[in-house]
Order: C-alpha cells, then structure tokens, then sequence
C-alpha cells in the first residue's frame, strides 16, 4: 500500500481508502462488513470513511462495533466521520453550531470512540454562514473529539472563503475536500480545485472513483439484481445506469474495458489506478460489499505504473472529457 500526505497536513492515509457508504446496513450486515474491513485493513488499509447520514447512523454503529471486535490500535486507524444530515428535526441538519456540536456527539456515541481522525462538513449550507461553520468546527478539534476537519462538495470559492476566515481569525482551515471524482466526472477536481492545491495545500480524498458501478462494466447489459441500482431509497442512481447519457459511457466502458485487458487487469482496478494518477489525491475511497471485491480493488496500486503517456493518452481519446485549463491572456 502507498500512503500519501493529506494536502500539506502531517498525516499519512493510505492512497487506496474504505468506505461505509449504501454498503453498510443497505447492502449488507454486521459479519460481511467485518470481513471487507479486514480485507482491506489486511490490504494496509488505514481510512475507514464514514457519515451521519449513511444508513441513517447505522453505518457509524457498525463500523463502531466491528472495530471494537477486531482490537485494532486505535493510532493505525484514521477515522472520519460527516456532519449534514443527522435527523429530521429542524436542528438536526445543516451547518449550524448547534449541530455541528450534536451531530459530532452523536457520532462519537455510535462509533464508540472519544475522536475521529477527520470530520466533514458534507455539504455546503447556504443558510449558516461560514464563519459560523469555520468556528464550530474549531471548537470540535479544540475539545479533542477530531483532529482535522474538511468539506465536502464545496465549491472553490466557498472554501476559499473559510480559508480567509480561518486566518484571519487566527482558526485552522479545513485540511481537505471530499469531491466525487472519475473518468467521467472530472472538473471540480481538475480544474476548480487548482488554486485551492496551489494556494492552499488542501488534500482530496475522493469519493464514487467507479461512477457508481459504471465503471466495473457489470452494467453494460442493463442493471442486475442486488446491485445499489436496485435498493429501495436509491432510486435516484438509476439515471447513472439508463438512459442516452448512460448508454453514451456506457459505449465507451466497452472500449477502456479493451485497455484494462492489455493490462492485464480488471476495469475497475484500472479505474482505481487512472484516480491514483493524480498526485493531487490524497485518498480514493473504494466501497465494496464482499471481501473479494475488497482484495481485487486493493491490486489497483499494482497497475498506477502500467498506465503509462502512451496509455493515458489512449484513454483520453476514448473518454474526450479532459477539462480545458484556464485561458492565459497574459
């Protein structure tokens, strides 16, 4: 496993991540989970990825308690957690102290931990103000329940903007950003967040690196049975999967399938390792809902070198999305 700096932070997370999300409590229960964990903590995994809102807290519990079993040292595992959706009450979303404060309770409770190594902000709030969310999360980390905080789908500016905050009021910044980020959606991450790696030393750890399941090719011949496609609650990914746009990538997962078998391979492990390319990702969080999955995802960093000029340029020519940098009228 390789592990990589979290932006300019002195914290090293494993390039090649795991993570709770639709898995955990949807997919699958309390011993399969425990065995993709071991899987990848076996793999050198060392973040484990995780949120309020996932499976509506379930998620964190199970987390919690499988950690709890395997009597892993808590200082060889990087935790993270995100605070947005926490209830249904008025209060129990959003941004605001309040429930920055309860929220980040409420999930210490559940995955029975005094800290998480990283906490989110999981989405932008346009009804708190951010300097408001800048020293909430400052009054988190000062009273040890995490050590590093982040956003998550922000955009550029908003963050640019708690970054100033944070310096002028003497506070940390956020460390990170958790963006989704693949062959197919590629602009925040490449073109956006540029002057964020450059002014800032902010760290990425990306989420959703094969679109959904896109990019595995199991849904080249429509959606099969028992896959996120299918779960109650999630009906919002089908568009992924059908439809013009759908069968458009999905021409093209046909053609970088060829590559990834000149590699010698999988498609997914060939995803994984075009996102490990990218040295302005920190971590590439990996989901998964059997061990076997878990192993096959984790051989990705064998491939990062096989993707040669030559290979990336052929990729690119299949995918025809490479983000346009910025005019230079200078």
């Amino acid at each position: 496993m390789e592990y990589r700096s979290l932006g300019r932070s002195g914290l090293k997370i494993s390039a090649l991540s795991y993570g709770a999300w639709v898995t955990f409590g949807d997919q699958m229960g309390e011993d399969v989970a425990l065995a993709c964990m071991k899987a990848a903590y076996e793999a050198g995994v060392n973040f484990f990825d995780n949120a309020e809102a996932y499976a509506r807290g379930r998620a964190e519990i199970m987390m919690g308690n499988i950690i709890k079993k395997t009597g892993w040292r808590r200082s060889d595992l990087v935790i993270s957690t995100k605070i947005f959706w926490g209830g249904k009450g008025v209060n129990e979303r959003g941004l605001s102290r309040k429930h920055i404060i309860e929220g980040t309770n409420a999930s210490l409770s559940r995955l029975q931990m005094d800290y998480v190594d990283l906490i989110y902000c999981h989405r932008p709030d346009v009804e708190t103000p951010i300097e408001e969310t800048v020293w909430a999360m400052n009054q988190v980390i000062n009273q040890g329940k995490a050590l590093y905080w982040g956003t998550s789908e922000w955009g550029a500016r908003q963050v640019t903007e708690a970054f100033h905050i944070a310096r002028r009021e003497h506070l940390l910044p956020p460390a990170m950003e958790q963006a989704q980020y693949n062959m197919f959606h590629r602009e925040r991450v490449e073109k956006e967040y540029i002057s964020l790696y450059r002014d800032f030393g902010l760290g990425t750890t990306i989420w959703s690196p094969l679109a959904g399941g896109l990019l595995t090719g199991k849904y080249n011949d429509g959606i099969p049975l028992g896959t996120r496609g299918t779960l109650t609650g999630y009906e919002w990914l089908r568009e992924r999967y059908e439809g013009a746009e759908a069968e458009s990538k999905i021409r093209k997962v046909r053609q970088l399938k060829l590559i990834a078998d000149e590699l010698g391979a999988s498609l997914a492990q060939m995803a994984l390792a075009w996102c490990l390319k990218n040295l302005f990702v920190s971590s590439v969080i990996t989901g998964a809902s059997r061990p076997e999955q878990v192993v096959e995802n984790m051989k990705a960093v064998d491939i990062v070198d096989k993707l040669t000029p030559e290979i990336m340029d052929r990729i690119e020519g299949i995918l025809g999305n490479k983000p346009v940098p910025e005019l230079d009228f200078r």
